[in-house]
């Protein structure tokens, strides 16, 4: 196959090249699978940019990581995602789209959107075209196994809207299914528009099963979330799972869009390509998506290469 991109056998961070005048962003770098890509690269020589609810978490996560500088981000909040988006004046060779919340209680944010959907893909969305300019090399998303439970309703912008919105039945892993199927319904749209305008490339990794803070919250929804401790034992690292990310943003054989998971059953082990759900390809539900999440942050790409 023409282009064919191929992932060595048992990639780890010690395939990872020297990165010296290499600049990296990781958005949610204070702990996880964030943290641990930022350790990563700052131990290649990279120059590491990371981002964090608060001052407090983003001097910490400096210390822990060996990252250079923090700017304070809040996903949830839209006005935040512009202020933080100001502050990004360097070039990044490559841009980590990597934090998340996953399965809390139902929530609102302050712009009226449903926690998850606003988090894991609007926030994103907002600062990645308000950052589009910045981004040289590429935009890694930090999708996950749990797309194939998201459906983003029935696909129409009406249905889309409401499903951002929070509006109907909550249930907290449609929602985060539908917040991971949006990461790649985003990745390639981005593609389809890379392919036409040129520009950055768009690459989708996730972690399999990691054992991350993402289950943290105080209120236990249902039984997969009562036993996120049990799994969390007996789940890979997170270091382990920051190797797919990790290969996204480095690996120099990579030359399109292409989606990178752990090896055994996607749920453990080193970096290999595979394939989201046949719904992450389709390019009338991205398009749809793409129009409600450029008319609800206001954020439309027509300073990007990839308008």
């Amino acid at each position: 196959m023409k282009n064919k991109v191929q992932i060595p056998a048992h990639w780890d961070t010690s395939a990872i090249p020297d990165q010296t005048g290499k600049n990296f962003l990781i958005t949610g770098a204070t702990s996880g699978l964030g943290l641990e890509t930022a350790k990563a690269l700052a131990a290649k020589n990279a120059h590491v940019t990371i981002t964090a609810r608060s001052a407090e978490k983003g001097e910490k996560a400096l210390k822990q990581t060996g990252a250079q500088e923090f700017i304070e981000l809040d996903l949830a909040d839209l006005s935040s995602v512009h202020k933080a988006a100001k502050e990004v004046t360097k070039k990044y060779d490559v841009v980590f789209l990597n934090a998340g919340i996953m399965v809390p209680p139902f929530a609102k944010t302050v712009d009226g959107f449903e926690s998850q959907m606003a988090t894991n893909h609007l926030g994103h969305f907002a600062f990645a075209g308000l950052i589009a300019k910045q981004i040289t090399g590429r935009l890694v998303l930090t999708s996950s196994f749990a797309h194939r439970m998201g459906t983003l309703g029935d696909g129409t912008q009406k249905d889309i809207e409401k499903r951002i919105r929070g509006i109907g039945k909550y249930s907290p892993w449609v929602a985060y299914g539908d917040s991971k199927l949006a990461n790649l319904l985003f990745v390639y749209e981005l593609e389809r528009m890379r392919l036409k305008n040129g520009g950055f490339i768009p690459v989708a990794a996730h972690p399999g099963w990691a054992h991350t803070n993402l289950f943290s919250h105080d209120e236990k929804i249902n039984i997969f979330a009562k036993m996120g401790d049990l799994f969390g034992r007996i789940a890979q690292s997170a270091a382990q799972g920051a190797l797919p990310q990790l290969c996204a943003g480095t690996y120099p054989g990579i030359t399109k869009s292409v989606f990178i998971g752990p090896e055994h059953f996607e749920l453990r082990g080193h970096p290999k390509i595979t394939r989201g759900k046949s719904l992450a390809y389709d390019a009338e539900l991205a398009a749809n998506l793409w129009q409600v999440s450029q008319s609800l942050t206001g954020v439309t790409w027509e300073n990007s290469a990839h308008a």
